[in-house]
């Protein structure tokens, strides 16, 4: 049964083709059975193909096949051809010209047609016999019903088909705005991932090639010394795997169930940690914090942690030998200040006029993604009397 429903959904015009010759079929047995009471049958046959026309080709085209039946109604009445069956095809155009998304004065021509039919009809044609006018005008809306209702069901289908139409672009415009909206956020999230992974790797790798120098350095002559930093690169290494294995468990799915363990998120708390390590791979870093501290929001505390560790690194990247530095935690009413300065030599001048890509990383670039993610403020650049200042202004609550 649905494969016959489908075929017949395929062949729109053969289907009105096969009514249209029943509909003829009917017109002319209704001819033919009248031919004495029908004075001209000929006229009756020729107008009863041409409405079969009209149904056959009534969603080919269906503007034209309701002028056509607009110019034989108007020939019945100019010629005295009394209605007979094949008028039907004009309920069934006018049905098919107000369901079809065309112009729009084909389904108003099709409305005023049909409610002028019975009307015109009745002045044409009057009803034999006494009659009170009343009853002549209400068998005149009886017969100006099925225009009516036919014009009403058509146009009702045409709404019904554009509301799902418009249901139907609405849903691909949303699952397009969802697919945009999935690659921006997968493209954030790798940029995000991207930066703690450089994060991770530049610091811990710093730390540990300064203490891999500095044992190899030492080695014959004071190996304890040797032997503090190896465990120094082995506490390093560790916790950069671990951090690694965090992020890295973030691209794969039910990655918690085989990473193992996972590390916390930095915050401001372990800031004093990190100088402490730095202390310990030979910087000289002074540390202090102002105000009263208190819990902050943790994407404001990842970015404060994110900011310090990155400026510690590039001051042993690029300070020079005997840098020294210093820390500034500052706690405002409304936000987090943060200073980060050294002595050193600071670095190259490319690398804070083209925002923090000096063509061996990104990482005042990364700097300045993490504080707009928080909507705050930095400012990095040469500090007065030699060597590098970062100084950035981390506001409670993101700016609208």
């Amino acid at each position: 049964m649905q494969r016959l429903y489908d075929f017949l959904r395929r062949h729109p015009t053969g289907v009105d083709t096969f009514w249209a010759v029943v509909l003829l079929g009917f017109s002319l047995l209704w001819v033919a059975s009248n031919t004495p009471a029908v004075d001209r049958p000929v006229a009756f046959a020729g107008v009863a193909v041409l409405f079969s026309l009209v149904v056959a080709l009534r969603r080919r085209a269906p503007e034209r096949m309701l002028l056509l039946a607009v110019g034989l109604g108007l020939v019945q009445l100019g010629f005295g051809l009394e209605p007979f069956l094949a008028d039907f095809a004009m309920l069934v155009i006018i049905f098919t010209v107000a369901a079809h998304d065309g112009p729009r004065w084909a389904s108003r021509l099709a409305l005023i047609g049909g409610l002028c039919a019975a009307t015109l009809a009745q002045l044409r044609w009057p009803a034999e016999g006494p009659g009170s006018p009343a009853a002549t005008v209400f068998f005149t809306i009886i017969m100006t019903v099925p225009f009516a209702l036919a014009w009403v069901l058509g146009d009702s289908l045409r709404t019904r088909r554009a509301y799902f139409a418009q249901l139907e672009e609405r849903a691909s415009r949303l699952e397009q705005e969802r697919e945009a909206q999935a690659k921006v956020a997968v493209a954030a999230e790798r940029a995000r991932i991207a930066r703690e992974l450089h994060d991770v790797v530049a610091h811990n790798v710093s730390v540990m090639v300064v203490q891999a120098d500095g044992a190899a350095y030492v080695m014959d002559s004071s190996p304890e010394t040797a032997k503090q930093a190896l465990e120094t690169i082995s506490t390093t290494g560790r916790q950069a795997l671990a951090e690694m294995r965090r992020l890295l468990g973030i691209l794969r799915t039910g990655e918690h169930q085989e990473a193992g363990e996972y590390v916390p998120q930095p915050d401001v708390q372990q800031i004093e940690d990190l100088v402490e390590q730095v202390r310990g791979a030979g910087l000289t870093v002074d540390f202090a914090i102002e105000g009263s501290p208190r819990p902050l929001p943790s994407g404001v505390e990842l970015t404060a942690y994110r900011i310090v560790q990155e400026a510690l690194t590039n001051t042993r990247k690029h300070g020079g030998p005997d840098v020294g530095a210093s820390v500034r935690l500052v706690y405002f009413d409304d936000g987090l200040g943060l200073l980060v300065e050294d002595d050193g030599r600071g670095a190259p001048q490319e690398m804070y006029e083209d925002g923090g890509a000096d063509g061996r990383g990104h990482g005042l670039i990364g700097m300045r993604e993490r504080v707009g993610m928080v909507g705050g403020t930095l400012d990095a650049g040469p500090r007065p009397g030699g060597g590098f200042r970062i100084s950035a202004l981390l506001p409670l609550k993101p700016a609208h």
